[in-house]
């Protein structure tokens, strides 16, 4: 085992060395599959994978990190710290369980400190049916020219404008308007897409190469930027099925001291989403029974995580501005997604460890 601190990484590129090195002194398989642009320092890209146990378990653990890039500060950390984990890593083999780590869903966003992949989509809204009509979002399409202004920082107008919005139709509308995803303005926020990203596919085959053995799948998706500082909120990353949810719920709830929420009956902070990633496994592995829950760290208000969202898509429609505004803008991306304290680094793995620990205990029940 290894300091927490030492786990977590302040880049991409860093993120990915430790991985890969915690990966292969530990023994797993490992495959990377490149992505097909460069990193913010001129690095590879990558979703790399690392299987910690037999390929044809016929219970499999995903853990994935870094759907929405920045947020791979965090997860990278967790994952790197399970793979040094000797105690974690022996549960999960005597139980005969193998674990899929999946590193850097998008690593595009991860290394250059944006929530979407490089075509400016959210992952997580883009798991449609492009063969049928897309989803309709007409608050956002009200809230577009407003949450992208022409000039940033906006003025006193424009804020007095968003406030306004707010007031009429209040914050739970405010960011339901804006998270929930649209498909019309390619440049805009939450864009799910209007065909399957490279993350997407990528995805897909990663489940076909390396899940079709398994009977039981369950799936741990890090995520931050939601809730309360350091609090890691549960939420069924499953269809709206009450069975599904109940095995989420009996596996992850702690006997109550870690409720599993959902979008589906509005116990969980997000709003009600779709185009999600998990229906990936519904299509790529109908042999399997499927369990999942995204873990959700807070880390600001919900307000400060969407008005840094707001600098860095505004910055995406002027690259040319300011470099020194350009790396306010960054930073403040960062800080939105990951709280840079030892303290918050300690809780985050401590109830990742929690929720590993549970997930074998429920494939094995």
């Amino acid at each position: 085992m290894i300091a927490v601190q030492d786990a977590f990484s302040p880049t991409y590129a860093q993120a990915r060395i430790k991985f890969l090195e915690a990966a292969a002194t530990a023994g797993m398989a490992i495959r990377s599959h490149e992505h097909p642009l460069k990193g913010r320092e001129g690095e590879t890209l990558a979703m790399d994978l690392a299987l910690d146990g037999p390929a044809d378990a016929d219970k499999l653990l995903i853990v994935s990190s870094a759907c929405h890039g920045a947020e791979g500060f965090c997860g990278s950390g967790v994952q790197v710290f399970a793979a040094h984990d000797a105690e974690w890593r022996a549960k999960a083999r005597d139980a005969g369980v193998a674990v899929l780590y999946i590193h850097a869903l998008n690593p595009h966003g991860f290394s250059w400190l944006r929530r979407v992949t490089h075509e400016n989509v959210d992952l997580n809204r883009n798991f449609q049916d492009f063969s049928q009509p897309l989803p309709v979002n007409e608050a956002y399409a009200e809230l577009h020219p407003l949450l992208l202004p022409p000039e940033w920082p906006p003025t006193a107008d424009n804020e007095a404008a968003v406030q306004a919005w707010i007031a009429r139709n209040g914050m739970t509308a405010f960011q339901a308007a804006i998270t929930v995803g649209q498909h019309r303005f390619a440049d805009g926020m939450f864009f799910g897409g209007t065909a399957p990203t490279w993350n997407n596919t990528t995805l897909r085959q990663v489940l076909r190469d390396h899940a079709q053995a398994a009977r039981r799948i369950a799936w741990i998706d890090l995520h931050t930027g939601l809730g309360p500082s350091g609090l890691g909120e549960r939420i069924c990353a499953c269809r709206d099925d009450a069975q599904a949810l109940a095995r989420a719920r009996a596996w992850w709830d702690g006997n109550g001291d870690t409720p599993v929420t959902s979008i589906y009956d509005g116990s969980s902070t997000s709003a009600r989403l779709t185009g999600m990633m998990w229906a990936s496994v519904y299509a790529e592995c109908p042999q399997a029974e499927y369990t999942g829950i995204a873990m959700e760290y807070g880390t600001v208000p919900i307000p400060e995580v969407i008005g840094a969202l707001r600098g860095d898509h505004w910055l995406h429609q002027h690259p040319d501005a300011p470099a020194e505004l350009q790396a306010q803008i960054k930073q403040r991306l960062k800080d939105a997604f990951y709280t840079d304290t030892d303290v918050w680094r300690g809780q985050i793995v401590s109830q990742a460890r929690q929720s590993l620990f549970q997930a074998v205990d429920g494939l094995s029940s």
